[in-house]
């Protein structure tokens, strides 16, 4: 081989790189590496110290050395099969009208490493060569390549940092197989360009880098690669040819038996089995192991929202989807439990405690091991872990982890914080969301039994007074839809904070933040399906009449009908998504349809009294050729060229881990004849209807301009004060202490007693002497409480 080091270039043009479609990822046993397949190609692979990407793509050209080439991931159809549904090991096969190529991808259920067995048919002049764009390390541009040997064995390696990477082959006989080996910068010197511009493997360089590099070599027809990662190229090149030496086959064996025997700890009920169709059991049995396959192994119980990035073609994120969001991880925890997984389930109970802020919140999402990506903060994130803690312990399967400080800390976050949250579920904007409230007041109801009696009785007050609000915050009357579509009214998507100060917030513009353009859309002229977790939840019936007539917005706006069935929009004007001619998101889009919202609809449909199996059947049909549901499909018309086709899958992320979760729950939910989910304390406390109340609350962000005659008005604030309080003009004065309750102070005014057309006078005086620094006037209405 020459000694020359691979041209280089000061821009990068990322050539190898797919939307990670038809994914299939696996891990489990002591195997700690993550892989993901897209279009036939293993498209990345993760190593337990460090949350992202190890490679960006590794797949593979076939070519006769006389000018013919065709990359494989470019042939236009591919098969997948497994051999047992229970084993995620994929077999994938390429045909061409001149060779077909078939492998099997594996990993080392005792070593970092990853096998791919592959054999090439057809002409006899046709050879197989390997690519890799490696991506070691927090920084893609810093990576080094070299095309050498080790232990007497051709070797392509990568390091950066402390993370190495290395690629070797040995044949069907056990002989080192890498034929002709080359390094590379993707986009100027890899091999893919060397085909482009010459038709054969022409270049062979055996340094690269720094930058974003690339590996490859030429292989036999037939025989085995292996890819491993390790502290340093040397390690990497050992556990490599460890795996190799021992052989696919006896790994293959290792691993199917760990995922046989995970499966047979957690079998299918029978109950369950007798009344799902073939296509839904398949789809629940790959659900469940996509479920698994995203639980990390350095750190148990830490589950990635998938393993792929949306849009993954003209996508550089370091983040993706390799993320651990809490909402997620919950909604993927109570599918655990659904399947009797308590041991998974516990595990992300554990992970969860380990994570929480000092102030008890949750990042908007982090890396594996607790690092933050983005920092928001949403606060149904806040309320989900304590509904997972709820569950394990009314299932029994607690196994005696302490959860009182974490239910503590997360209430007392959410009563300061509440019922604003920074952000919806969906990251864009603040306000008052039907979904984020239907969480924290179950979190409130649900985490009440584990504070000490003071504590208890402020989180069931605060979880009554914000439900018996949810209409005034977020149901909008006489609006343009409500006119359009013959009802008084709708649940909108999210309603500002100043509706909390008795503004007109509902008529305020909420922005539209995945868009090139904002729509200037008001508040109550924005619907999204969020409200039918008042449902799910317990906290409304299914046929309360707020419910049923948002029900029919919600369907009439965001309802798409395709050959797969119905699908639901996140909510009108979403931005999230192709552009209308398929390109891929960039920034701004058009929203398609989620098939996880599929789900949720379903589960409205078994609480209104509803069969789901339409649902089911609708979820099933949407998933793309290896099975696995994406995080929306396509609902416009089909786009060949772009390979996208209505009801089938977008570019977007695929496998969507919390879709599948909401599948395996609508599975037992229909069994049941209610959500698997559903909060047990708040179902029983509310029986879906809203409580009547006699008090009202005053915080500094919910300021009442006016209570009823009758009424108690009680002070809610998060440190120790006094309430210097008088009334029409500041008459016959009180300073009146507050309480502490623990997850804040509160303080009782003697407003009962007061007659109709009263004016009470506060201010608040804040144990330090400091004063709040204004008058507070809160008229006193006609009518009884």
């Amino acid at each position: 081989m020459p000694q020359c080091k691979a041209p280089s270039a000061t821009w990068q043009h990322p050539v190898w790189s797919t939307a990670r479609k038809d994914c299939v990822g696996t891990a489990l046993g002591a195997a700690k590496v993550w892989f993901t397949m897209g279009y036939g190609i293993v498209t990345e692979v993760f190593y337990p110290t460090i949350d992202i990407p190890q490679i960006r793509d590794l797949g593979f050209i076939i070519a006769d050395d006389q000018g013919f080439w065709q990359e494989l991931k470019a042939l236009p159809d591919h098969h997948i099969d497994l051999d047992d549904s229970r084993v995620p090991l994929p077999t994938v096969t390429h045909h061409h009208s001149r060779f077909e190529m078939t492998f099997r991808v594996c990993p080392d259920p005792q070593r970092d490493v990853l096998l791919i067995d592959f054999t090439l048919r057809g002409e006899d002049d046709m050879r197989p060569y390997v690519l890799c764009a490696a991506r070691l390390g927090e920084d893609a541009q810093r990576n080094h390549a070299w095309a050498g040997t080790w232990a007497g064995r051709p070797v392509l390696w990568a390091e950066q940092g402390p993370f190495g990477l290395a690629l070797t082959c040995r044949t069907t006989s056990g002989e080192a197989a890498l034929i002709r080996s080359s390094v590379g910068e993707v986009g100027v010197s890899d091999l893919w360009q060397n085909f482009h511009q010459h038709g054969r493997m022409s270049w062979q360089y055996d340094e690269a880098g720094p930058g974003e590099v690339a590996l490859a070599a030429e292989l036999p027809r037939s025989g085995t690669l292996a890819l491993g990662l390790g502290r340093s190229k040397e390690a990497a090149a050992t556990n490599a040819w460890s795996s190799l030496a021992q052989g696919f086959g006896p790994c293959l064996n290792l691993y199917t038996a760990h995922w046989q025997a995970w499966h047979a700890s957690h079998p299918l009920p029978l109950q369950l089995a007798r009344h799902l169709p073939a296509a839904i059991e398949t789809l629940y049995i790959r659900s469940a192991n996509v479920l698994k396959i995203h639980e990390d192994r350095t750190f148990p119980g830490a589950f990635v929202a998938s393993l792929s990035i949306p849009w993954g073609e003209v996508s550089d994120s370091l983040g993706g989807y390799h993320l651990v969001w809490s909402r997620d991880l919950v909604e993927s925890a109570g599918a655990l439990l659904a399947i009797g997984a308590h041991v998974e389930a516990r595990q992300v109970l554990t992970y969860l405690i380990s994570t929480q802020q000092a102030d008890g919140h949750w990042f908007q999402n982090q890396w594996l091991g607790g690092k933050p990506f983005w920092q928001g903060v949403q606060l149904d994130e806040a309320g989900f872990p304590v509904l997972l803690a709820a569950a394990l312990d009314a299932q029994h399967a607690l196994n005696d982890i302490p959860i009182h400080d974490m239910v503590f800390r997360a209430l007392r976050f959410i009563v300061r914080e509440g019922p604003v949250t920074r952000q919806d579920r969906w990251e864009e904007d603040s306000g008052i969301n039907a979904f984020t409230l239907a969480v924290v007041i179950a979190a409130l109801v649900e985490g009440a039994p584990y504070l000490d009696d003071k504590a208890r009785t402020l989180a069931l007050m605060v979880a009554d007074h914000w439900n018996t609000r949810i209409e005034a915050w977020t149901y909008a009357e006489g609006s343009d839809f409500a006119h359009k579509f013959g009802v008084t009214g709708h649940y909108i998507r999210v309603t500002p904070a100043d509706i909390l100060r008795g503004g007109r917030a509902e008529q305020e513009m909420v922005p539209i933040k995945n868009r090139s353009d904002n729509p200037q859309l008001a508040a109550d002229n924005q619907v999204s399906n969020d409200f039918l977790q008042l449902v799910r939840y317990g906290l409304r019936c299914a046929d309360d009449p707020h419910v049923a007539e948002s029900v029919v917005v919600m369907d009439g706006l965001l309802k798409s009908d395709t050959p797969s069935g119905p699908v639901w929009h996140r909510y009108n004007g979403d931005g999230y998504g192709e552009h209308i001619d398929g390109s891929p998101f960039d920034g701004s889009g058009i929203g398609r349809g989620w098939p996880l919202l599929v789900g949720e609809r379903g589960h409205y449909a078994i609480c209104a009294g509803k069969d789901s199996l339409p649902y089911l059947q609708a979820m099933s049909r949407m998933t793309g050729p290896g099975e696995l549901l994406p995080e929306q499909v396509w609902d416009s018309p089909a786009i060949p060229e772009r390979g996208l086709f209505p009801g089938r899958p977008s570019g977007s992320a695929m496998p969507l881990v919390w879709a599948h979760a909401e599948f395996i729950k609508l599975c037992h939910s229909r069994l049941l004849g209610y959500p698997v989910d559903r909060p047990a304390r708040t179902f029983a406390r509310y029986q879906g209807l809203r409580p009547h109340l006699d008090f009202r609350l005053w915080t500094l962000k919910e300021r009442p301009c006016d209570i009823k005659a009758g009424e108690e008005l009680r002070v809610m604030l998060p440190t120790a004060f006094f309430v210097h309080f008088g009334h029409n003009g500041w008459q016959e004065l009180l300073d009146i202490p507050s309480e502490n309750y623990g997850l804040a102070h509160l303080a009782t005014l003697p407003t009962r007693t007061m007659a109709a057309g009263t004016v009470m006078d506060f201010t608040i005086c804040w144990a330090d002497g400091t004063w709040l620094g204004e008058d507070i006037h809160i008229d006193i209405t006609g009518g009884s409480a």
